[in-house]
């Protein structure tokens, strides 16, 4: 792979240059030239690139969900499925009911003396 292509493909693995460039902070010529002295060296580019915290987002993640309690949650996916198979019996039989029958409706007469 040549140097451009190599370029172009640490471009896309750090998107932070992008708006660099839409910034209008930086140019890609000069991106390249950073690149075609120095290379991939991240002291060079930490103006430029922030860190990938993606390491950090996943650390935090795992020692969230260890803290959960399965437990708990299976009781509240049995508390969820309880109700709705309620509101599924009381729906359907609700439909078979909904007709009412009409009464008719008393009509209040005055009668004067």
């Amino acid at each position: 792979m040549d140097k451009k292509e190599a370029f172009k493909a640490f471009a896309r693995l750090h998107p932070e240059l992008i708006s660099q460039t839409m910034n209008n902070n930086m140019t890609w010529q000069k991106f390249y030239e950073i690149y075609d002295i120095y290379g991939e060296d991240m002291n060079v580019w930490k103006d430029y690139i922030k860190p990938n915290n993606s390491s950090n987002i996943a650390n935090d993640l795992t020692s969230k969900l260890k803290n959960v309690d399965m437990n708990s949650i299976s009781e509240h996916i049995k508390t969820a499925q309880k109700a709705l198979s309620l509101v599924s019996e009381l729906t359907s039989k609700g439909q078979s009911a909904a007709v009412i029958p009409k009464v008719p409706r008393p009509v209040n007469q005055f009668f004067e003396d």
